[in-house]
């Protein structure tokens, strides 16, 4: 619930006018169409800094805004990539080269919503500002491959798809059915179709794993059936604002009672797990971590907006408590930090 135009526009709006800045690369799925990001790009490429975009054209009823604006970009001089053959390009990644007394620096933002000022005052999403090396070489490494200079390479902190999300999740999951009834996972996506993730799902119910699932969209997986999913349970919460944040926790996922967490572009689909270019990156640090798991507490909690789905592909409301409302309360935690 933090302004999207105060920070990652904001970092933009600096990064294209400091002259310590040599390098701006981001991917575009979808942006406004008075994009305070694109005029951002044109100004720094104006002013010599090196800028690429990876422009995805396929983007559902956003083709010929892209088309517009990759001419754009283009004709004040900026490096317009179209992604890689066969792979749409979902990815919401941005990084920033900077000149410091120090050396090079990377400030690098990983994010679950689109560089769209419009949308970003409508949808709830995540974003991880950051200027870790890890991450930093991990963005360096998937910009090479999405602007053709590199292929094949391995990553730290980043998961990426086609090539390592599906076989890290599985590894996730894999490891929390192992713990048993000391294993937990949290997921918060926008759908939950993919048939051996829903698999791998029902296996860690029936081991003694507590599963708690928020999904917005479709669901195909049937919580609640005895001997298959007892330990799962699916919630979508529907209110003011449009959840699309993707947060993943998995209570073991660092080490025995050590959580990882993940945020990022994929939903639990086929399409995103195969056939687009997605990226998830891990949140580590206990003062980020401890937001996430505020996120999951009270919306888990939430008896305002929350739906909840049973075994029978029913949607029953939870309630009508408006004290509970998840995005009542998380706007008020934004306000006080502010």
């Amino acid at each position: 619930y933090e302004s999207f135009n105060h920070t990652v526009e904001e970092l933009l709006r600096q990064a294209a006018a400091d002259a310590g800045v040599q390098e701006i690369k981001l991917t575009l799925y979808r942006t406004s169409g008075d994009s305070a990001i694109v005029e951002h790009l044109i100004r720094a490429a104006g002013a010599g800094k090196q800028v690429a975009v990876v422009v995805e054209l396929k983007a559902r009823f956003d083709e010929a805004a892209n088309i517009e604006w990759a001419r754009r970009l283009e004709n004040a001089g900026v490096h317009v990539a179209y992604g890689l053959v066969g792979l749409k390009v979902h990815t919401k990644t941005l990084l920033i080269v900077r000149d410091e007394p120090a050396g090079v620096r990377r400030y690098c933002h990983v994010g679950t919503g689109n560089y769209n000022s419009r949308t970003a005052r409508l949808y709830t999403d995540l974003g991880l500002l950051t200027s870790n090396n890890a991450i930093g070489h991990d963005l360096t490494q998937l910009f090479n491959t999405l602007t053709g200079y590199g292929r094949n390479l391995t990553y730290d902190r980043l998961l990426v798809a086609p090539d390592s999300v599906r076989t890290r999740l599985t590894e996730l999951i894999e490891q929390e059915t192992r713990a048993g009834a000391d294993g937990a996972i949290a997921m918060k996506m926008t759908s939950l179709v993919d048939a051996d993730m829903i698999d791998q799902l029902y296996a860690a119910s029936q081991a003694g794993v507590r599963i708690d699932l928020i999904v917005r969209g479709i669901c195909c997986l049937k919580p609640g059936v005895k001997g298959l999913s007892e330990n799962i349970r699916v919630r979508s919460l529907v209110g003011r604002f449009l959840e699309h944040s993707r947060i993943m926790r998995f209570a073991n996922g660092a080490g025995p009672g050590e959580p990882a967490f993940l945020i990022g572009s994929a939903d639990v689909m086929p399409r995103n797990l195969d056939r687009r270019v997605e990226a998830l990156v891990t949140v580590e640090g206990a003062e980020l971590q401890a937001r996430l798991d505020e996120i999951f507490a009270i919306q888990l909690a939430d008896e305002y907006l929350a739906w909840t789905l049973d075994r029978k592909g029913r949607w029953t409301p939870v309630g009508d408590d408006p004290f509970t409302n998840s995005q009542q309360l998380l706007a008020d935690r934004a306000r006080s930090r502010a």
